[in-house]
């Protein structure tokens, strides 16, 4: 049990306080509850960054959409936030919600640090660990074998960015039905890729953005500059300086549909299926055209971002594509990227359902 200092009210009023002094200013405050629960599971030295390992760790508890979005803007845990005075990170939280500020700080702030806190809590309870967390625990990669169509296949597991991927040949990014990509500065998972394809020079300027050319060359190609595809559509371009790491194409799957007049998007998990096929078809449709020929695909979890699925619709839906590809006799090798141990659990709890007993026992790849 966590030490009655770490109870909600105290946990919410300090999380108050970190979110007007921000995760640059922890250094010298007093933060006895928060302190408390980050003690006993933290993996960084200093007390301020156990803090803020506690508080991320909360945070990427909540379902992703709007509440976690607004939670990472006004803790200033978003990509580009940290330095952000909290009027600013408040404003821009608002935006999530579409509401006035002062709105904002009235009702949905207090609703999301109050989420946060309860996470927090949760978490000191347990000790700081997950529930079947510990599977995971110092894992970056993972095979799970599976049977599709009678057969044992194995998938693999990545548990990090989707920039860090290496020698996997193809790698499907989710995309709006505009094929209009995000700054390269957000954090999605077409940002990241966007920025690790793109070329740089010494000083950090930016020489060549392939991938932003060689779709904007494939809207104009297909009629469709300007206009909305058809939900899973996916378009294939070069991976640019990913090559260089080994993959070798990006398809950019048209999964979210933007809803008129908000930053916001919907996003079908029949869809999402229809898109991870495509994208194995197309693999296949390119095999041959590459030296040596493409057998990899990774996919993350497609609309599970700012399209707001929950992790286990997201894998439900692509593995729906992904086993009855490998049901038909396909052989690719197929991996999946997630960023947090939660949604590695929800793509094992999916693929399990075929899974042939205990892993060690199943026959190796089916190369």
């Amino acid at each position: 049990m966590a030490p009655p200092s770490i109870d909600h009210p105290s946990v919410l009023a300090e999380l108050q306080a970190v979110r007007r002094a921000g995760l640059l200013r922890l250094r010298g405050r007093e933060l006895p509850a928060l302190q408390s629960a980050a003690a006993s599971s933290a993996s960084v030295r200093t007390r301020e960054g156990a803090v803020e390992e506690l508080i991320r760790r909360a945070v990427e508890r909540l379902d992703a959409g709007t509440l976690r979005t607004a939670a990472e803007y006004t803790l200033g845990l978003a990509q580009g936030t940290r330095d952000w005075p909290a009027s600013s990170r408040r404003a821009r939280a608002a935006e999530v919600y579409r509401v006035s500020e002062e709105r904002f700080r009235k009702h949905h702030e207090v609703m999301v640090l109050g989420q946060v806190a309860e996470h927090i809590v949760e978490l000191a309870e347990s000790g700081g660990e997950e529930p079947g967390e510990g599977d995971w625990a110092g894992e970056t990669h993972r095979s799970v074998d599976v049977l599709a169509g009678g057969r044992a296949v194995r998938l693999t597991l990545h548990i990090h960015p989707v920039d860090l991927l290496r020698d996997v040949d193809v790698v499907v990014s989710p995309a709006n039905t505009y094929f209009a990509l995000p700054e390269p500065f957000k954090s999605s998972v077409s940002a990241s890729l966007r920025r690790a394809a793109s070329v740089r020079g010494v000083t950090g300027d930016l020489l060549d953005d392939p991938v932003e050319d060689e779709l904007r060359k494939w809207r104009a190609r297909n009629g469709t500059s300007g206009r909305p595809v058809i939900p899973g559509t996916v378009a294939p371009t070069g991976s640019g300086a990913l090559a260089a790491y080994g993959v070798r194409r990006i398809y950019h799957a048209a999964v979210a549909v933007p809803r008129a007049g908000t930053n916001h998007y919907d996003v079908l998990p029949a869809d999402i299926t229809r898109a991870a096929s495509r994208a194995i078809a197309l693999l296949a449709e390119e095999h041959d055209r590459h030296t040596p020929p493409l057998r990899s695909v990774c996919f993350p979890l497609l609309g599970s971002g700012r399209g707001g699925l929950p992790y286990r619709v997201s894998a439900a839906a692509v593995w729906s594509a992904v086993e009855a590809e490998l049901a038909r006799g396909a052989r690719w090798d197929v991996h999946f990227v997630v960023r947090a141990p939660e949604a590695a659990r929800a793509v094992e709890r999916v693929a399990a359902r075929t899974r042939p007993g205990r892993a060690q026992s199943a026959p190796g790849r089916s190369d």
